[in-house]
This record gives C-alpha cells, sequence and structure tokens, in this order.
C-alpha cells in the first residue's frame, strides 16, 4: 500500500456575496464633530428659534452685498428692475430705442401694479409682493387682456400720488421701477389724526411692511383716512376693499413707462 500525502496551500477565499457591503466604521471623533455640526432642534421652541436665526442670518447677508436703493429729490425711494429680474416675474419690457428721460412736466402712459411685499423683503422694494391693485396687465375685472388700457399722467399734477411724481423723472420708454409709497406720499389725507403710520411723526419715518398700532395712538375710523381723490384709484368694490386695508402701510408701484409725451 502506498501512502499517499495531500498537502493542502492557504490560498484566499474566492466566494462571491450578494447585496451591498456595509458601510465603514466611524471613528468616535469624527462622530461627536458630525453631531456637533448637525445639530437638532428637541421641541417646537427650540426649532423656531433655529429657524429665526437662521433667517435673520440670511437677511443680514442679503442686505450687505444689496445694491442701496436710489433715493428721489422728495425723498422716495426707488430701484429699476433689470430686465433679467422683469424676466423672472413673468414680465416681456424692454428698453426703448428712444434716449429720452422723463423730466418734469413731462406727460407719461404707464402701466403699474400697486403691491404689498411679504416679510422676506429685505429692504423695502425687492421680492415677491401681493397685487393690490393693477392697470395694464390683465389682472383686474375691467381688463381683457394685458397691454392694453394704461395711466396717463402729467408730472406734478396734485390729483397723483406725490411718490409717482417724484420717482419717475429720469426713466426710459421701456424701463421699469419700483417705487416705495410711504401713506403720506400715496393715499392718505394729510391730516395729524391720519399720520400715525410708516413715515409719520407717530412712527419715526421708518419703512415698514407693516406696523402696529402703539396704545398712546389716537385712535381714528382708518377708513376715513383714505383720501379716494388720489390717482392711481382701483376701480372695482374687491380692489377698493383691498386698498381700505393697506393704504396706511408702506406700498410698491412698480410702474412700466410706456410713452412719453414731451412739452
Amino acid at each position: 500500500l502506498f501512502a499517499t500525502t495531500t498537502t493542502s496551500a492557504n490560498f484566499p477565499a474566492q466566494a462571491l456575496v450578494k447585496g451591498n457591503a456595509p458601510p465603514p466604521k466611524k471613528s468616535p471623533s469624527s462622530s461627536s464633530s458630525s453631531t456637533s455640526e448637525e445639530k437638532k432642534c428637541r421641541n417646537v421652541e427650540e426649532c423656531q428659534e433655529m429657524a429665526e436665526r437662521l433667517e435673520a442670518a440670511r437677511m443680514e447677508e442679503a442686505r450687505a452685498s444689496m445694491i442701496p436703493a436710489s433715493v428721489a429729490p422728495g425723498g422716495s425711494r426707488y430701484r429699476d428692475l433689470e430686465e433679467t429680474e422683469v424676466a423672472a416675474a413673468g414680465g416681456t419690457a424692454s428698453l426703448s430705442s428712444d434716449s429720452r428721460l422723463v423730466k418734469e412736466g413731462d406727460e407719461v402712459s404707464i402701466r403699474y401694479k400697486v403691491l404689498k411685499l411679504g416679510k422676506r423683503s429685505y429692504d423695502g422694494l425687492t421680492g415677491e409682493g401681493t397685487v393690490v391693485f393693477s392697470r395694464g396687465y390683465g389682472l383686474e375685472d375691467d381688463e381683457d387682456k394685458a397691454g392694453v388700457k394704461t395711466f396717463s399722467f402729467a408730472l406734478g399734477n396734485p390729483s397723483v400720488i406725490s411718490a409717482l411724481s417724484d420717482a419717475i423723472p429720469g426713466m426710459k420708454v421701456g424701463g421699469i421701477r419700483r417705487i416705495a409709497v410711504l401713506p403720506q406720499m400715496g393715499w392718505e389725507r394729510p391730516e395729524r389724526a391720519c399720520d400715525g403710520g410708516p413715515g409719520g411723526r407717530g412712527a419715526g419715518g421708518d419703512i415698514k411692511t407693516d406696523y402696529v398700532i402703539v396704545p398712546t395712538a389716537t385712535m381714528v375710523a382708518t377708513e376715513s383716512c383714505l383720501d379716494k381723490s388720489k390717482l392711481p384709484f382701483p376701480t372695482s368694490y374687491a380692489e377698493q376693499r383691498r386698498m381700505a386695508q393697506r393704504f396706511d402701510q408702506s406700498l410698491i408701484i412698480e410702474v412700466e413707462l410706456v410713452s412719453i409725451d414731451s412739452k
């Protein structure tokens, strides 16, 4: 009989295993650092506080990088919209080849939107807003389509809100400008009892998107302070009710210059 000796070598296993490989183990130091960086809130109050801090930081960053608004001779703040901003908002306006600029005494035709800006407006001029009333954009019941109706007026006309006459000079046909309208330069009656909102003697002149009546303020029937003779003014009942609720706050009028009739 012959003895047979079998020698087995230690070759590595070549088994095939289906499925995904387990994730690599994390060291305790990296785990603790990621936990500290991704801290989560534990209750509603903490979540709200963290959200407010993040929003405040975003607002500060936006204010720091934002180009300051221009100021008209009468004190109205305004900002011209770039063509990219107009396109982003769904508009189609572009500057005309007409090189003339609006000046004192000109008669102009415009399309406009009166807006109430939201709380995310960093400077009282930028951001999305709710339309209070408009002309020329096909948004109201008395307009079949956009681009048909306009509002025409002569600069300096006392029937027109002073913010328009103050901030429109310098515009070119096709340009779009956002103008901040304080109540005193808009639709508020020039009476001391009415002068308690943003920019008035009761508020210190700050531009705000909203305000609170303080206990020491003189209480008046708010709607009695709405000057319905000031133009432009809404025509439908729904628009007038919206305006009656907003005229004593800081508003925006977004103006698109359609034509200039120089004198």
